[in-house]
């Protein structure tokens, strides 16, 4: 009776264990299947406009399309104004947004008993809780209307302000991750804090914040909503920061509601979505390879 009982509680686990597994086997793939299906059909319809002059021409107008459909053709043009728009726009942000969020995150990390550390991290948190039209509405007033015109400059300080949190939050704790000891070393060695931190600390917390700073990139990479009121757009390549630019996110926005550049919405969108999961896979394979220890 006592093997009976045995074996009958070893089958019911062994059942209970291959029920959880196809259970998450099965939400898993749920899960994953609208990503498949979104890959497919950006695939499927963005693949055929791939071509040289995707990247090496403005966009069309919408006349130039629409007599371009009449007679069979090809759309003519291709997105180089938003792809010259989002590299302004985001080295901009990368450059008034990962300086200020890893000192941020050395303070937090530092002094992370201390009222104020804890009043920051809040406000940080609070910060990447708000929607993005919301900050691009601020910075519509704190830049757009001073400079008396929308710019490349004012897309690039909304994009700024949501790209702080996470920078400010992967600094602060990949810091944490480290042993006190080798801040008591280097200090010990005669080293000043500044020295410590900026050779020995932020070194080795490499993997945690480079890779903070390339997922929050790519986070706001495909944000269109701030841009619409700070950056506006432009038909043209422009590199003048104080100069409305276009980005690859605005021009799926203007393709969308123009019937005749529609065809360009799945290029574009296939190319931003190659784009953002290349920085993404980038940002796993530095994070594996400077892993903290």
């Amino acid at each position: 009776m006592k093997k009976r009982s045995i074996f009958s509680s070893s089958r019911y686990r062994l059942a209970k264990s291959r029920i959880f597994f196809y259970g998450v086997c099965t939400f898993s793939f749920i899960t994953l299947a609208p990503l498949f299906l979104i890959l497919w059909e950006l695939l499927k319809k963005g693949y055929p406009q791939f071509h040289p002059g995707l990247f090496l021409r403005v966009a069309p107008t919408s006349m130039e399309a629409m007599l371009a459909r009449i007679s069979g053709d090809a759309l003519p043009g291709g997105i180089l104004n938003g792809l010259t728009g989002t590299l302004l726009i985001l080295l901009v942000a990368i450059l008034l947004a990962i300086p200020a969020g890893i000192w941020v995150g050395i303070y937090l990390a530092e002094k992370q008993s201390q009222p104020q550390a804890r009043l920051v991290r809040s406000l940080s948190d609070l910060l990447q809780g708000i929607p993005s039209i919301v900050t691009g509405v601020i910075v519509y007033i704190w830049v757009v209307k001073p400079m008396s015109g929308y710019s490349a400059l004012a897309g690039s300080v909304s994009l700024a302000i949501m790209m702080l949190p996470m920078v400010i939050r992967s600094t602060e704790e990949s810091l944490k991750m480290l042993p006190v000891s080798l801040k008591e070393a280097g200090l010990s060695l005669g080293g000043s804090y500044t020295s410590v931190m900026l050779r020995i600390l932020l070194p080795s917390a490499f993997s945690g914040v480079f890779t903070g700073s390339l997922l929050a990139v790519s986070r706001v990479m495909g944000e269109t909503a701030p841009l619409l009121v700070t950056a506006l757009g432009a038909a043209t390549v422009s590199w003048d920061i104080t100069h409305p630019s276009s980005s690859v996110s605005l021009l799926i926005w203007e393709f969308y509601n123009d019937p005749n550049l529609a065809p360009l919405v799945w290029s574009s969108s296939l190319l931003l979505l190659l784009i953002i999961l290349g920085i993404n896979l980038f940002a796993k394979s530095i994070a594996g390879k400077w892993k903290i220890q």
